[in-house]
């Protein structure tokens, strides 16, 4: 008998949604033309590849030819910061980024700086959300882009991407958010957020991995990212992953037309944990926005305890949760984005990244709000550092 596991790492992926499933599989079998041919399997192939491109432009309310499938978020991220940066670098090599944005962007302008460009990293306010002002400041004559999350991975903050893509506007600039972890889980609309570009991946929506997309406004100056073939109107080469592109498409059809409903019941079930865990432990805090974040995250840092014996800890319980971003989970490193908001190292090392999914229930919480506590006071247990801090009697975070 299999052993029920209690999963609270949708941030990192979520299962794939039978129905998207289903959709996919005749274009791994016998659907499995080349979308550059010109017979009647190839056509098919297009065809659903063209089905896909369409419910991902009804999703995000934009026009159909501004959707260009990539390899995911990662491809997409590099594909907006680079692309654009070497399209516009005759207008400038100045880009406005925050401190707390995914390594998907932070590398890549890594990068750009080798090469030449600039990058400004503005701060965030201690309940991690940037300031548009700050962003406004941060702007140059030479300035070509800014790059802004929509939604942080860690701790769930929302920005306030319509206000500051108002200020690029008005300056000329362009502006692209990386929505990987917004998409079905908030409403979004490209022309009324007035953004440029937009970064997706499917796996986050019970969709595929190795799939996602990047919404380019009509206009917007941008380099092809890889070069070859004339696929994706000559903008992105290479045979398309039809089956991983319908499910895609599939996947963020069922999300927008089911958002309200599941994010309705995800903010409650967070609600709930959040005031669980306030409640029951003491020297904790929530990390980011109590309000302004998305309906599914909840992020804690626990006091005088490590975080990854915390989750292996939760492991031997059937709980699988994270400390932070999947994609550092190897890093010894404290997490940027807590440090950004203004941990200290030790305090951001013992932090809980607990994310939301359709299929978690009131009683998965309480059974979190069961053990975390147990879990929590045993390994606080090692250190003599709370020992102290307790005989003091000092409940102070």
């Amino acid at each position: 008998m299999k052993e029920k596991i209690i999963y609270f790492d949708h941030a990192a992926t979520t299962p794939i949604k039978k129905e998207v499933l289903e959709e996919m599989i005749p274009y791994l079998t016998e659907q499995y033309g080349n979308p550059s041919t010109i017979y009647k399997l190839g056509r098919e192939a297009k065809k659903a590849i063209e089905l896909a491109r369409e419910r991902v432009a009804k999703a995000l309310n934009a026009d159909i030819e501004e959707i260009y499938f990539t390899s995911g978020g990662t491809e997409s991220d590099n594909w907006a910061l680079k692309g654009t940066a070497l399209a516009n670098r005759d207008k400038g090599r100045h880009i406005i980024t925050t401190t707390i944005e995914h390594h998907a962007v932070l590398n890549p302008l890594k990068y750009l700086e080798k090469i030449g460009f600039e990058v400004t990293y503005v701060p965030v306010e201690p309940n991690g959300i940037v300031d548009p002002n700050k962003i406004k400041e941060a702007i140059r004559e030479d300035t070509i882009l800014i790059s802004v999350m929509l939604a942080n991975n860690e701790i769930g903050t929302i920005q306030p991407i319509k206000e500051i893509a108002k200020i690029a506007k008005e300056r000329e600039i362009i502006i692209h958010t990386d929505a990987v972890q917004a998409v079905g889980q908030i409403p979004i609309n490209v022309k009324d957020l007035g953004i440029d570009l937009l970064s997706l991946s499917a796996h986050k929506f019970y969709g595929p991995k190795g799939v996602g997309a990047l919404y380019i406004r009509k206009g917007t100056r941008i380099h092809p990212f890889l070069q070859g073939g004339a696929q994706e109107r000559n903008k992105r080469a290479g045979t398309e992953n039809v089956a991983g592109i319908v499910g895609l498409g599939k996947a963020i059809e069922i999300a927008n037309k089911n958002l309200n409903e599941y994010a309705s019941k995800l903010q409650k079930l967070r609600d709930k944990l959040i005031d669980g865990v306030l409640s029951k432990i003491d020297y904790v805090r929530l990390n980011g926005d109590r309000y302004q974040r998305l309906p599914n995250n909840a992020n804690f840092s626990f006091e005088f305890v490590e975080g990854e014996s915390l989750l292996l800890l939760l492991d031997t319980k059937g709980i699988a949760a994270s400390s932070g971003s999947a994609c550092t989970s190897g890093s010894l490193e404290p997490s940027h984005v807590l440090l950004a908001i203004g941990l200290e190292p030790e305090v951001a090392h013992g932090s809980l990244r607990i994310t939301l999914g359709e299929d978690n229930t009131e009683e998965d919480i309480d059974y979190l709000l069961e053990v975390l506590p147990e879990i929590v006071s045993k390994l606080r247990e090692m250190s003599p550092l709370y020992e102290s801090v307790k005989k003091e009697g000092n409940k102070d975070v």
